[in-house]
Protein backbone atom coordinates (compact mmCIF):
# COMPACT_ATOMS: atom_id res chain seq x y z
CA UNK A 1 0.00 0.00 0.00
CA UNK A 2 2.55 2.31 0.69
CA UNK A 3 5.48 2.42 -1.63
CA UNK A 4 8.81 4.82 -0.98
CA UNK A 5 11.59 4.99 -3.37
CA UNK A 6 14.49 7.22 -3.72
CA UNK A 7 12.78 9.72 -1.38
CA UNK A 8 14.43 13.42 -0.70
CA UNK A 9 13.73 16.38 1.10
CA UNK A 10 16.15 19.45 1.15
CA UNK A 11 15.46 22.78 3.38
CA UNK A 12 18.28 25.18 1.83
CA UNK A 13 21.32 23.36 2.02
CA UNK A 14 19.81 20.78 5.16
CA UNK A 15 18.80 17.21 3.50
CA UNK A 16 16.49 16.40 6.03
CA UNK A 17 15.51 12.89 4.67
CA UNK A 18 17.98 11.41 1.97
CA UNK A 19 17.35 8.40 -0.55
CA UNK A 20 14.55 6.74 1.82
CA UNK A 21 13.38 3.86 -0.13
CA UNK A 22 11.06 0.94 1.49
CA UNK A 23 7.48 -0.43 1.39
CA UNK A 24 4.69 -1.21 3.94
CA UNK A 25 1.51 -3.81 3.08
CA UNK A 26 -1.88 -4.34 3.81
CA UNK A 27 -2.30 -5.60 7.69
CA UNK A 28 1.40 -4.79 8.60
CA UNK A 29 2.37 -2.64 11.13
CA UNK A 30 5.90 -0.65 10.14
CA UNK A 31 7.63 0.90 13.06
CA UNK A 32 9.63 3.84 11.89
CA UNK A 33 12.35 4.72 14.68
CA UNK A 34 14.37 6.93 14.63
CA UNK A 35 15.87 10.61 16.92
CA UNK A 36 14.07 13.63 17.38
CA UNK A 37 14.86 15.58 13.78
CA UNK A 38 16.21 12.21 12.16
CA UNK A 39 13.24 12.53 9.60
CA UNK A 40 10.26 11.13 10.85
CA UNK A 41 7.88 13.22 10.63
CA UNK A 42 9.52 15.23 7.32
CA UNK A 43 8.92 11.48 5.54
CA UNK A 44 5.57 11.41 7.07
CA UNK A 45 4.44 14.94 5.54
CA UNK A 46 5.60 14.20 2.30
CA UNK A 47 4.14 10.49 2.69
CA UNK A 48 0.48 12.10 3.55
CA UNK A 49 1.21 14.78 0.97
CA UNK A 50 1.66 18.15 3.11
CA UNK A 51 4.70 18.47 1.64
CA UNK A 52 6.31 17.70 -1.83
CA UNK A 53 9.59 15.81 -1.50
CA UNK A 54 12.53 17.32 -3.53
CA UNK A 55 13.05 14.13 -5.02
CA UNK A 56 11.90 10.63 -5.48
CA UNK A 57 8.40 8.81 -5.49
CA UNK A 58 5.97 8.01 -3.01
CA UNK A 59 2.59 6.02 -4.06
CA UNK A 60 -0.62 5.37 -2.03
CA UNK A 61 -2.51 2.21 -3.31
CA UNK A 62 -0.42 2.91 -6.52
CA UNK A 63 -2.13 6.31 -6.40
CA UNK A 64 1.55 9.10 -6.77
CA UNK A 65 1.19 11.53 -4.05
CA UNK A 66 2.38 14.41 -6.03
CA UNK A 67 0.53 13.20 -9.41
CA UNK A 68 -2.88 11.81 -8.12
CA UNK A 69 -2.96 13.80 -5.07
CA UNK A 70 -6.24 13.96 -4.01
CA UNK A 71 -6.96 9.81 -5.17
CA UNK A 72 -3.85 8.95 -2.62
CA UNK A 73 -5.15 11.05 0.60
CA UNK A 74 -8.49 9.62 0.16
CA UNK A 75 -6.65 6.29 1.28
CA UNK A 76 -5.02 8.02 4.29
CA UNK A 77 -5.67 8.42 8.03
CA UNK A 78 -3.05 11.09 9.48
CA UNK A 79 -2.56 11.18 13.49
CA UNK A 80 0.09 14.07 13.35
CA UNK A 81 2.10 14.60 16.44
CA UNK A 82 0.15 17.56 17.60
CA UNK A 83 -3.44 16.29 17.43
CA UNK A 84 -5.74 18.56 15.37
CA UNK A 85 -8.96 18.72 17.95
CA UNK A 86 -10.88 21.44 18.74
CA UNK A 87 -11.41 22.13 22.44
CA UNK A 88 -14.80 23.46 23.06
CA UNK A 89 -16.41 20.79 20.72
CA UNK A 90 -18.23 17.46 21.81
CA UNK A 91 -16.44 14.44 20.62
CA UNK A 92 -18.80 13.42 18.66
CA UNK A 93 -20.12 16.74 17.03
CA UNK A 94 -15.98 16.71 16.21
CA UNK A 95 -15.91 13.68 14.71
CA UNK A 96 -19.35 14.35 12.76
CA UNK A 97 -17.06 17.64 11.01
CA UNK A 98 -14.37 15.38 9.99
CA UNK A 99 -16.51 12.57 8.29
CA UNK A 100 -18.37 15.70 6.66
CA UNK A 101 -15.11 17.00 5.44
CA UNK A 102 -14.17 13.40 4.02
CA UNK A 103 -17.78 13.04 2.29
CA UNK A 104 -18.88 9.90 4.44
CA UNK A 105 -22.14 8.81 3.95
CA UNK A 106 -24.23 7.78 7.15
CA UNK A 107 -22.58 9.94 9.12
CA UNK A 108 -24.23 9.31 12.34
CA UNK A 109 -23.62 5.18 11.88
CA UNK A 110 -19.84 5.96 11.37
CA UNK A 111 -19.37 8.46 14.24
CA UNK A 112 -21.31 5.64 16.86
CA UNK A 113 -18.66 2.26 14.98
CA UNK A 114 -15.81 4.02 15.17
CA UNK A 115 -16.56 5.52 19.02
CA UNK A 116 -16.68 1.93 19.58
CA UNK A 117 -13.39 0.78 18.34
CA UNK A 118 -11.66 3.50 20.09
CA UNK A 119 -13.61 2.70 23.18
CA UNK A 120 -15.62 6.62 23.53
CA UNK A 121 -18.99 5.59 23.61
CA UNK A 122 -19.50 6.59 27.10
CA UNK A 123 -17.93 9.87 26.42
CA UNK A 124 -19.33 10.95 22.61
CA UNK A 125 -21.63 13.79 24.67
CA UNK A 126 -18.26 15.36 26.65
CA UNK A 127 -16.43 18.41 25.59
CA UNK A 128 -12.53 17.36 24.02
CA UNK A 129 -10.88 19.88 26.47
CA UNK A 130 -12.65 18.12 29.55
CA UNK A 131 -10.61 15.10 28.51
CA UNK A 132 -7.58 13.31 29.77
CA UNK A 133 -4.68 12.79 27.03
CA UNK A 134 -5.00 9.35 26.34
CA UNK A 135 -8.66 9.99 25.83
CA UNK A 136 -7.82 12.72 23.38
CA UNK A 137 -5.10 10.21 21.63
CA UNK A 138 -8.61 8.40 21.07
CA UNK A 139 -10.55 10.95 19.64
CA UNK A 140 -7.24 11.55 17.43
CA UNK A 141 -7.07 7.90 16.31
CA UNK A 142 -10.80 8.53 15.53
CA UNK A 143 -10.78 11.40 13.37
CA UNK A 144 -7.99 9.60 11.09
CA UNK A 145 -10.24 6.68 10.74
CA UNK A 146 -13.17 7.88 10.35
CA UNK A 147 -13.52 7.32 6.65
CA UNK A 148 -12.29 4.26 6.95
CA UNK A 149 -8.73 4.70 4.99
CA UNK A 150 -6.47 1.82 3.60
CA UNK A 151 -3.46 3.64 4.89
CA UNK A 152 -2.95 4.89 8.37
CA UNK A 153 0.12 7.20 9.32
CA UNK A 154 0.06 7.37 12.94
CA UNK A 155 3.58 10.52 14.59
CA UNK A 156 4.36 9.60 17.81
CA UNK A 157 0.98 8.26 19.18
CA UNK A 158 2.00 7.58 22.44
CA UNK A 159 4.18 10.39 23.59
CA UNK A 160 3.31 12.44 26.65
CA UNK A 161 0.76 9.54 27.89
CA UNK A 162 1.27 7.50 31.43
CA UNK A 163 1.95 3.62 31.00
CA UNK A 164 -2.01 2.55 31.10
CA UNK A 165 -3.10 5.28 28.47
CA UNK A 166 0.09 3.96 26.06
CA UNK A 167 -0.86 0.18 26.62
CA UNK A 168 -4.66 1.45 25.68
CA UNK A 169 -3.95 3.35 22.76
CA UNK A 170 -1.22 0.36 21.51
CA UNK A 171 -3.84 -2.07 22.03
CA UNK A 172 -6.29 -0.32 20.07
CA UNK A 173 -3.24 0.11 17.14
CA UNK A 174 -2.66 -3.19 17.02
CA UNK A 175 -6.21 -3.91 16.38
CA UNK A 176 -6.21 -1.61 13.94
CA UNK A 177 -3.10 -2.67 12.37
CA UNK A 178 -4.99 -6.23 11.24
CA UNK A 179 -6.75 -5.02 8.38
CA UNK A 180 -5.05 -1.36 7.88
CA UNK A 181 -1.54 -0.66 6.91
CA UNK A 182 0.08 1.20 9.81
CA UNK A 183 3.06 3.10 9.34
CA UNK A 184 3.65 4.16 13.05
CA UNK A 185 6.52 6.71 14.06
CA UNK A 186 8.75 6.10 17.86
CA UNK A 187 11.63 7.14 19.02
CA UNK A 188 10.82 4.09 21.61
CA UNK A 189 12.24 0.70 20.55
CA UNK A 190 9.91 -1.51 23.27
CA UNK A 191 7.23 0.08 21.54
CA UNK A 192 8.30 -0.73 18.10
CA UNK A 193 9.22 -4.52 19.55
CA UNK A 194 5.66 -4.85 21.29
CA UNK A 195 3.30 -3.82 18.40
CA UNK A 196 5.20 -3.75 14.92
CA UNK A 197 5.65 -6.36 12.66
CA UNK A 198 8.82 -4.78 10.85
CA UNK A 199 10.68 -1.75 11.94
CA UNK A 200 12.97 0.80 10.10
CA UNK A 201 15.45 2.98 12.23
CA UNK A 202 16.11 6.24 10.58
CA UNK A 203 19.17 8.65 11.83
CA UNK A 204 19.80 12.00 10.28
CA UNK A 205 17.63 11.61 7.04
CA UNK A 206 19.17 7.70 6.53
CA UNK A 207 17.83 4.46 7.24
CA UNK A 208 19.87 2.57 9.44
CA UNK A 209 18.66 -0.18 10.09
CA UNK A 210 15.46 -2.63 8.63
CA UNK A 211 13.74 -6.10 9.32
CA UNK A 212 11.40 -7.60 11.84
CA UNK A 213 11.51 -6.96 15.74
CA UNK A 214 12.23 -10.57 16.04
CA UNK A 215 14.53 -11.15 13.40
CA UNK A 216 16.77 -8.15 14.84
CA UNK A 217 16.76 -9.18 18.91
CA UNK A 218 17.56 -12.74 17.09
CA UNK A 219 20.69 -11.94 15.12
CA UNK A 220 21.99 -9.55 18.13
CA UNK A 221 21.02 -11.37 21.07
CA UNK A 222 23.38 -14.04 20.65
CA UNK A 223 26.37 -11.78 18.89
CA UNK A 224 29.60 -11.18 21.29
CA UNK A 225 31.99 -8.23 21.53
CA UNK A 226 35.28 -9.41 22.38
CA UNK A 227 38.08 -7.07 24.04
CA UNK A 228 41.46 -7.52 23.69
CA UNK A 229 44.20 -5.67 26.18
CA UNK A 230 47.19 -5.34 24.60
CA UNK A 231 49.51 -2.64 26.46
CA UNK A 232 51.16 -0.88 23.53
CA UNK A 233 50.38 -3.51 21.11
CA UNK A 234 46.98 -3.01 19.82
CA UNK A 235 47.94 -1.63 16.05
CA UNK A 236 50.46 -4.68 15.87
CA UNK A 237 47.54 -7.25 17.04
CA UNK A 238 45.01 -5.35 15.09
CA UNK A 239 47.31 -5.99 11.84
CA UNK A 240 47.86 -9.63 12.51
CA UNK A 241 44.35 -10.08 13.23
CA UNK A 242 43.26 -8.91 9.62
CA UNK A 243 45.86 -11.16 8.08
CA UNK A 244 45.46 -14.37 9.78
CA UNK A 245 41.50 -13.89 11.12
CA UNK A 246 40.25 -11.51 8.02
CA UNK A 247 36.70 -12.63 9.38
CA UNK A 248 36.98 -11.28 12.61
CA UNK A 249 36.87 -7.47 11.88
CA UNK A 250 39.19 -6.31 14.32
CA UNK A 251 38.89 -2.40 15.20
CA UNK A 252 41.39 -0.34 17.39
CA UNK A 253 39.70 1.28 20.62
CA UNK A 254 42.98 2.61 21.57
CA UNK A 255 46.63 2.16 21.74
CA UNK A 256 46.03 -0.87 24.35
CA UNK A 257 42.84 -2.01 23.38
CA UNK A 258 40.77 -3.59 20.31
CA UNK A 259 37.69 -5.11 19.50
CA UNK A 260 35.94 -7.69 17.29
CA UNK A 261 32.41 -8.89 16.94
CA UNK A 262 32.39 -12.47 17.64
CA UNK A 263 28.85 -14.05 15.72
CA UNK A 264 26.83 -16.37 17.31
CA UNK A 265 28.05 -19.96 16.13
CA UNK A 266 31.54 -19.33 16.54
CA UNK A 267 34.00 -18.33 19.28
CA UNK A 268 37.24 -17.14 18.07
CA UNK A 269 38.80 -16.48 21.63
CA UNK A 270 40.99 -19.40 20.84
CA UNK A 271 42.23 -18.70 17.82
CA UNK A 272 43.12 -14.67 18.60
CA UNK A 273 45.08 -15.98 22.06
CA UNK A 274 47.11 -18.92 19.57
CA UNK A 275 48.04 -16.34 17.19
CA UNK A 276 48.52 -13.39 19.97
CA UNK A 277 51.18 -16.05 21.55
CA UNK A 278 53.01 -17.65 18.68
CA UNK A 279 53.76 -14.00 17.16
CA UNK A 280 55.03 -12.61 20.90
CA UNK A 281 52.27 -10.18 21.16
CA UNK A 282 52.10 -9.68 24.63
CA UNK A 283 48.05 -9.21 26.21
CA UNK A 284 46.76 -8.75 29.93
CA UNK A 285 43.58 -9.20 29.46
CA UNK A 286 40.86 -11.13 27.41
CA UNK A 287 36.98 -11.16 27.37
CA UNK A 288 33.61 -11.54 26.00
CA UNK A 289 30.41 -9.28 26.53
CA UNK A 290 26.89 -9.52 25.51
CA UNK A 291 25.07 -6.98 23.34
CA UNK A 292 22.44 -4.90 25.33
CA UNK A 293 19.31 -5.27 22.98
CA UNK A 294 17.63 -2.43 24.87
CA UNK A 295 20.41 -0.45 23.71
CA UNK A 296 19.67 -0.28 19.64
CA UNK A 297 18.65 2.09 18.77
CA UNK A 298 20.49 4.51 20.96
CA UNK A 299 23.60 3.06 19.38
CA UNK A 300 22.29 2.91 16.00
CA UNK A 301 21.51 6.74 16.18
CA UNK A 302 25.31 7.75 17.49
CA UNK A 303 27.08 10.07 15.38
CA UNK A 304 30.07 7.78 16.08
CA UNK A 305 27.90 4.37 15.21
CA UNK A 306 29.08 4.36 11.44
CA UNK A 307 32.60 3.72 12.79
CA UNK A 308 32.01 0.32 14.62
CA UNK A 309 32.22 -3.46 13.35
CA UNK A 310 29.30 -5.05 12.22
CA UNK A 311 26.82 -7.95 12.97
CA UNK A 312 25.01 -8.94 9.92
CA UNK A 313 23.74 -5.71 8.23
CA UNK A 314 23.27 -3.84 11.30
CA UNK A 315 25.69 -1.66 12.81
CA UNK A 316 27.43 -2.85 16.29
CA UNK A 317 25.86 -1.98 19.54
CA UNK A 318 26.75 -1.20 22.77
CA UNK A 319 27.58 -4.08 25.28
CA UNK A 320 27.10 -4.89 29.14
CA UNK A 321 30.25 -7.07 30.44
CA UNK A 322 29.77 -9.82 31.91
Amino acid sequence: MINVTGLTKVYGTNKAIENLTFNAEKGEILGFLGPNGAGKTTTMRVLTGFLPPTSGKVTIGGFDIIEESIKARRLIGYLPETVPLYPDVRVAEYLKFMADLHHVSDVDKKVDLILAKVGMQERSNSFIHKLSKGMRQRVGLAQALIHDPQVLILDEPTIGLDPAQIKEVRDIIKEIGQNHTVLLSTHILSEAQQICDRVLIINKGHIVAEDSPEHLQNRLSGARRVTISSPGNAQEAVELLRLKLDYSHPVIIDENTLQFENHPDQDLRSDVIRLLVKNNIEFSEIFSESINLEEIFLQLTREESSTLPQVSNVTTLPVEKE
